[in-house]
């Protein structure tokens, strides 16, 4: 029966420690997002820097609410999370760079 404990206890620390890395990319998604001007996001046809602010904003609430879980909530964010580090801050930061030579 202690195999079994070992592999729940396992599972929980591996399910902690993706909830605080998922945590981590939101907040430093949302912190990138307030950083930048707002004529970046729209040079680049993405949503308005208020609008990514809030979907990042409550994305950093919702994985609160699922505190060191994984449920639909924490997807839901890490969906969010993951759209704005992939497709906007890449394009956000590109246009606020300029063109390299």
């Amino acid at each position: 029966m202690g195999g079994v404990n070992t592999v729940n206890g396992m599972t929980g620390i591996i399910m902690l420690v993706l909830w605080a890395l998922a945590f981590g990319a939101t907040a430093f998604a949302l912190i990138h997002a307030l950083r930048q001007r707002s004529d970046a996001f729209t040079a680049v046809d993405k949503l308005t820097k208020p609008i990514w602010s809030g979907i990042l904003a409550v994305a950093l609430l919702l994985l609160l609410l699922s505190f060191g879980g994984l449920g639909l909530l924490a997807f839901i964010s890490i969906i969010a999370t993951g759209i704005y580090l992939a497709d906007v801050r890449p394009k956000v930061d590109e246009v606020q760079r300029g063109p390299r030579w």
